[in-house]
């Protein structure tokens, strides 16, 4: 409150009484409404230009420093054009997608429903209990967003057991990768409704690319660009591979892309999104710093973020590709997360491996799950790969949009390599 001399409407955190004494000229939220009461309910708009500012979000701070971020008018369109489009979202739906206004999916759920006239179902408490799960029963949801941790979660507990989910018609995945065997278990759940994977960014509002109900869905895989966008996948030249290609590699963004950022509140926008981006068709294309894979039937994978590549043995992986076949190498494990550690005196990556249980506990045997990591590894991915190190852990450090933070991970395991290469 010392940050603005604007006039400030204050809420109260719990009940009906304020904690804090309010500034002259301030209201308390009560004040407001009764103040409100009576009054038509009819207000004539406001126009404004296009690129007139609405709010201000945060990126999550995956790879780096979050990034200041302004939305302007275009972004609900966008938002509420993505749900119509690919996840059919119609007037009498009853949209629920776990989240809080502090990571993208808030607002796009806000302008979603309301511009799309769909009901908006709130839940005030952890996504992570059977309550939440009832309430996804009891306010009869019909299109259900999520999180893939969500749903491991979700499955590890049993959670909807004797939960009727079948109103359900459309499911929606976004935030991480897709573990296939979780998904089709969540869509078990709903006589098996179709998964919607979206990928997108804040400084996007909304996804590049999704998943389309216009064709069969593939768990953990995506149908293509979003409706009006474009992208191409670029090899290690920075060259574009061709459209029909099977491939893997960076994305490169179509430049005019309705609803993105031109501007950031507290860096270079240019610097960040364009700087040491190929030329394409005459324009420069937009960096969004995912690896995607399009598989022999055309569709996509979504592999991790560049920064999340490693060189091991001199050929590059994803940290992303190597945690999907690790979470299957022992029925113990909850998730599991692959960095890549450079030696202190120089040398090739060392691939480490931390794992969470599913009893939360650290007292599993780390040599044991090693040698079960490396057989699945030269089994289903590739036999060159050696796995240096094995860490269990109760939990992963996430952002407020429960992404996993592998950097900090990559960071904590080298700070702990080296105090125990002094000793």
């Amino acid at each position: 409150m010392e940050g603005t001399s604007a006039k400030t409407i204050v809420i109260p955190a719990t009940g009906d009484s304020l904690g804090v004494t309010p500034r002259n000229g301030d209201m308390s939220w009560k004040d407001f409404l009764s103040r409100a009461a009576g009054r038509s309910s009819m207000y004539s708009p406001v126009y404004q230009s296009a690129d007139a500012l609405i709010n201000i979000l945060f990126s999550s701070g995956t790879t780096g420093e979050p990034k200041v971020i302004p939305w302007t008018q275009l972004c609900p369109i966008r938002c509420a054009a993505d749900t119509w489009a690919h996840l059919d979202l119609r007037p009498k739906d009853v949209d629920l997608w776990p989240t809080n206004l502090g990571w993208v999916m808030g607002p796009i759920q806000i302008f979603s429903c309301f511009l799309n006239g769909a009901t908006l179902a709130l839940y005030h408490g952890s996504p992570l209990g059977r309550g939440f799960c009832k309430f996804v029963q009891d306010a009869r949801v019909s299109v259900l967003g999520s999180v893939p941790s969500l749903v491991k979660s979700w499955k590890a507990g049993n959670l909807t057991k004797g939960l009727d989910w079948t109103k359900i018609r459309v499911l929606a995945t976004t935030g991480e990768a897709s573990d296939i065997d979780d998904n089709l278990w969540l869509s078990s759940r709903t006589c098996y409704k179709p998964i919607v994977e979206c990928c997108g960014g804040t400084e996007l509002a909304s996804s590049y690319i999704q998943g389309r109900l216009l064709q069969p869905q593939a768990f953990g895989a995506f149908s293509g660009p979003s409706m009006s966008t474009g992208f191409v996948i670029l090899d290690e030249q920075g060259n574009p591979y061709p459209d029909d290609l099977p491939c893997s590699g960076e994305v490169g963004l179509f430049p005019l892309y309705f609803g993105a950022t031109n501007r950031l509140l507290n860096a270079d926008h240019d610097k960040v999104y364009f700087d040491g981006m190929p030329i394409y068709r005459g324009r420069q294309l937009r960096r969004h710093g995912d690896i995607i894979q399009r598989t022999v039937g055309g569709y996509y994978i979504v592999q991790g973020r560049a920064d999340d590549t490693m060189n091991l043995g001199g050929i590059k992986t994803s940290s992303v590709e190597i945690e999907r076949v690790c979470n299957g190498a022992d029925e113990g494990l909850l998730e599991t997360a692959a960095v890549s550690i450079k030696p202190s005196g120089g040398g090739p990556e060392q691939l480490a491996i931390l794992a969470v249980l599913k009893d939360g506990s650290t007292t599993c045997d780390a040599n044991l799950l090693k040698s079960k990591f490396q057989r699945a590894i030269q089994k289903n991915l590739n036999p060159l790969f050696k796995v240096s190190y094995v860490k269990i852990v109760p939990e992963f450090p996430r952002t407020a949009s429960n992404k996993l933070l592998r950097r900090v991970l990559r960071d904590q395991l080298k700070q702990e390599l080296a105090n125990r290469s002094k000793l």
